[in-house]
């Protein structure tokens, strides 16, 4: 991930606080994960650490932003670092690793799943919540047909492409792979798939933003859980 996050820190812990789409659209995919999984955690990309709020326990987070890190110790230990490079763990340290709304963030999405196999105990676990690939797809947009009835554009869908999206004034990139990729590349790593779940926008979020109304239908989340054979 690059250094646009050092500038929207601010915006984020703002959105965390008051935005569902950032906040409990995520986590709510996050709880229906969360059966048949627990131990010492890692969060991956903690922000300002709404998920280890959320999980307690043993749990440590990590994230590239110091600003987002100097509010996320006060739900457990951090360290700083930028994924995907995990280096700095020993191997087998965790029972699970949690990775909220950043895999999109991150430009080599492979070695995020090899890394992630090397910390993880055999039989542990790894949760993603992640933009739903149909949503970040180029040129992907909704459309009204002339009865009103929303649809979706797929967009360049089966091609691995960069979304940019704007946010308080700067750009941040999201990149796309379709599901195929994204599973494929968690297999290789030799991460089992144990659990996919896909959502559209909360009553919460169509409550904020009326304009999405009609969409929710349309898949905005992915959540999947994967575990290590033991």
């Amino acid at each position: 991930m690059d250094g646009v996050w050092d500038e929207l820190s601010g915006w984020w812990i703002d959105a965390v606080r008051d935005d569902p789409t950032q906040s409990d659209d995520l986590l709510a995919v996050l709880d229906d994960l969360l059966p048949g999984s627990g131990g010492v955690t890692i969060d991956l990309g903690c922000g300002e650490g709404q998920v280890m709020r959320r999980l307690g326990g043993p749990i440590i987070g990590t994230d590239a932003t110091a600003s987002l890190l100097d509010v996320a110790v006060a739900a457990g230990p951090t360290v700083q670092a930028a994924l995907p490079d995990l280096s700095w763990v020993r191997p087998r340290s965790f029972d699970r690793a949690v990775c909220v709304g950043v895999l999109d963030l991150i430009a080599d999405h492979r070695a995020l799943f090899e890394n992630t196999a090397t910390i993880v105990r055999p039989g542990g676990h790894l949760l993603v919540v992640m933009n739903h690939p149909v949503a970040t797809s180029p040129r992907s947009e909704p459309l009204v047909d002339p009865n009103g009835e929303v649809l979706w554009r797929w967009g360049s869908y089966l091609e691995d492409g960069r979304f940019g999206q704007r946010v308080d004034g700067s750009e941040v990139s999201l990149h796309h792979r379709p599901l195929g990729d994204l599973l494929t590349s968690a297999s290789e790593a030799g991460w089992y798939l144990d659990r996919l779940t896909e959502r559209g926008p909360s009553e919460a979020t169509l409550a904020r933003f009326p304009e999405y109304r009609g969409q929710d239908h349309i898949p905005t989340l992915l959540g999947a859980r994967w575990r290590l054979p033991h």
